[in-house]
């Protein structure tokens, strides 16, 4: 099918997700991570495990490969238990999403009209599964809290980092968005919870 438009090259040429590879390199130009790989430049921050020797070599078949330590901050890094996806372009990404969700004009049929009318007819409003949400995950390494579905409802397994548990019942986010106000989206308070 070369040459028609149903052709590989016509598909995919230019399409990063059509391999690991590419979707990890067009990820790490936004400086996001990938399978909670370091980018390149945070890589380059923490060098090689403990400070071992590596090396590159030109293999057969493969090309250019680097063989040596990963470049993590530990071996629980390496190993996957402290490894992570959410760096500071995460967090600034998952704020824009969040914005993005309270500024929506469309998704649930009326928008911010009918989330509204779910607002006083259940006591929160109406996100879930339309164009209006965003699940903002909160994770130990945010620096602000995330708010999760942003519906000021939280919880926490302790230990948990001082930004989390303060975010979770006083801060913008969780418990403590019933204290500030406005829903995620703007509307105000239920009269009836």
């Amino acid at each position: 099918m070369k040459g028609t438009k149903y052709g590989f090259e016509e598909i995919w040429e230019s399409n990063e997700a059509i391999s690991e590879v590419g979707l990890e390199k067009r990820l790490n130009q936004d400086g996001l991570r990938f399978k909670m790989n370091r980018t390149p430049e945070e890589a380059a921050e923490v060098g090689p495990l403990m400070g071992l020797p590596g090396f590159t070599v030109n293999l057969p078949l493969i090309g250019e490969t680097y063989l040596g330590p990963p470049k993590v901050a530990s071996i629980w890094e390496a190993l996957g238990f402290t490894a992570t996806s959410n760096n500071e372009a995460r967090q600034q990404e998952k704020i824009k999403a969040v914005e993005k969700a309270r500024t929506a004009t469309k998704g649930v049929g009326g928008g911010a009209e009918l989330r509204q009318k779910w607002l006083d007819k259940y006591g929160y409003p109406r996100l879930v599964g339309s164009g209006g949400i965003f699940y903002a995950d909160q994770l130990s390494t945010d620096k602000e809290p995330m708010g999760g579905f942003n519906m000021g409802k939280s919880g926490v397994m302790s230990p948990v980092p001082d930004s989390v548990q303060s975010g979770t019942y006083g801060g913008k986010k969780g418990w403590g968005m019933k204290k500030a106000g406005p829903t995620v989206d703007g509307l105000k308070k239920a009269d009836k919870i």
